[in-house]
């Protein structure tokens, strides 16, 4: 069993990285997204794309536009000749100034708050026929995520509010074409989100360090009595908007179902859950609190062989074996192998794309012939679920990332490289992985897991 390999003792902590600035997305990164859309759009034969925004579904609109619409909804109509239409609630409509791609305004009340007055109020079907879908052949709907149904296809399948689908139906001709279209952004085959270039990844490497920062501050900070509500304090940074909900759950979960943290607090033994996100990164760990083995509390006597350790050389066979050029199959099979679905109770992807959104698609998955690129951000996310066991978790997100690309990133953000060097020498020199030379890690905290959290010193490692 791989899990032989695998330690708990003395380590030194990674190196926090503090008071790094956000980098910008650039014109020339603008407009190659553009084109990648652009391109897809043609090999397709869509002639428009109507994509959608929300708060918590904006990304494939911000893709190209640089903002999401906040508390109302929003439109972007993308035609193949380039052309760009925003259109946007009463609160929104001064944003489209600053669209990171030209724009054409359209106002809709329609996508405003209740009760807010419906000035300039229109259907739907005229600022549509006005944007020129009642001349396209082929249209394609955009939301935030692509269905893959076991049987057939999902091109049918819209995640869009019901009245804008309606709408758009209305204004086209009855010889039209309306598909799903979501792929050309996120399918990890082809879609123009699914890889990222130097200044996209110096981009998303800023909420990866800051989600790797607040979970060592979480960590550190688990002692007897604290409060969930003061570990859930700390997993918040520099007023980002966290990708998913926070988690700082001690003892029993969802109770009354509740999924927030709350005033309860820690006893010694009870097994804790942390986890926090940002554009770009996600970490998450589940531990107990407790100092040593023999702590543990009634029934999970053996969690630590049966769980955290062979959970832990499924996180090191991953990042020392995944590599460019290697099918999502490939790599599932190999977690497979080394933790087998059978005894451990897995049933997700172990390991997806990560962007704007925590969780973008997934190109691994049984039977995948999706190549995993360069370029692309993707989280280690394997779930052991075993009857009668607490879970363990060590979730964090890394870039895959080839010679080429490589000395991209080191020529354009030597600050970054440095940063990413100093992870990579931790993850072999203190944690043992023969690190994949194609991995370069995002945040400070991969593959470091300190499975019991009064032991704040120790955590598991490979011993060669």
């Amino acid at each position: 069993m791989v899990s032989t390999t695998i330690k708990l003792g003395p380590t030194v902590a990674p190196v926090k990285f503090t008071q790094v600035e956000p980098v910008l997305l650039t014109d020339e990164t603008i407009l190659a997204r553009k084109e990648k859309i652009l391109n897809g759009m043609k090999n397709e034969g869509f002639d428009a794309l109507v994509i959608y925004a929300d708060k918590e579904h904006g990304a494939n609109f911000a893709y190209l536009t640089g903002f999401i619409p906040r508390f109302e909804e929003g439109l972007l109509i993308l035609e193949t000749s380039g052309k760009c239409t925003l259109v946007l609630g009463n609160e929104n409509l001064k944003l489209a100034r600053f669209s990171r791609v030209p724009v054409t305004l359209a106002h809709s009340p329609y996508f405003s708050l209740p009760n807010q007055p419906m000035d300039n109020e229109a259907p739907l079907e005229s600022i549509f026929t006005d944007a020129g879908l009642n001349k396209k052949n082929k249209v394609g709907l955009v939301g935030w995520k692509m269905f893959t149904p076991a049987a057939g296809n999902g091109k049918a399948f819209f995640d869009l509010p019901y009245f804008i689908v309606e709408a758009v139906r209305c204004t086209l001709k009855a010889s039209a074409e309306l598909e799903n279209a979501a792929h050309l952004f996120i399918s990890g085959k082809s879609g123009a989100r699914a890889t990222c270039n130097a200044n996209e990844i110096a981009h998303y490497e800023y909420g990866a360090n800051l989600a790797s920062n607040c979970i060592l501050d979480a960590i550190n900070a688990i002692e007897v009595g604290v409060r969930e509500v003061d570990l859930g304090a700390l997993l918040a940074a520099e007023g980002q908007d966290n990708t998913v909900v926070s988690i700082a759950a001690t003892g029993s979960r969802f109770d009354k179902a509740n999924i927030y943290p709350s005033y309860k607090k820690v006893q010694k033994g009870d097994p804790l859950s942390l986890t926090t996100g940002f554009k770009g990164g996600l970490s998450s760990r589940t531990g107990f609190v407790i100092a040593d083995e023999s702590e543990l509390p009634a029934g999970q006597e053996e969690w630590l062989q049966r769980m955290a350790k062979p959970y832990f050389a499924a996180v090191v066979a991953w990042l020392e074996n995944i590599h460019c050029g290697m099918t999502g199959d490939e790599l599932y099979q190999l977690v497979e192998r080394v933790l087998p679905k059978e005894r451990y109770g897995w049933h997700l992807n172990p390991g997806h794309l990560v962007s704007d959104e925590e969780w973008m698609s997934s190109p691994v998955y049984e039977g995948s012939d999706e190549p995993l690129k360069s370029g692309m951000i993707m989280q280690i996310d394997i779930i052991p679920s075993v009857a009668g066991y607490t879970g363990v978790s060590a979730e964090e997100c890394v870039v895959l990332a080839d010679i080429t690309l490589q000395a991209e990133i080191s020529k354009k953000y030597p600050a970054l490289w440095n940063r990413i060097k100093t992870r990579r020498r931790y993850l072999r020199e203190e944690i043992g992985i023969n690190l994949s030379a194609e991995i370069l890690p995002l945040s400070n905290t991969v593959a470091y897991l300190r499975p019991f959290y009064l032991a704040k010193n120790q955590s598991l490692f490979v011993e060669r």
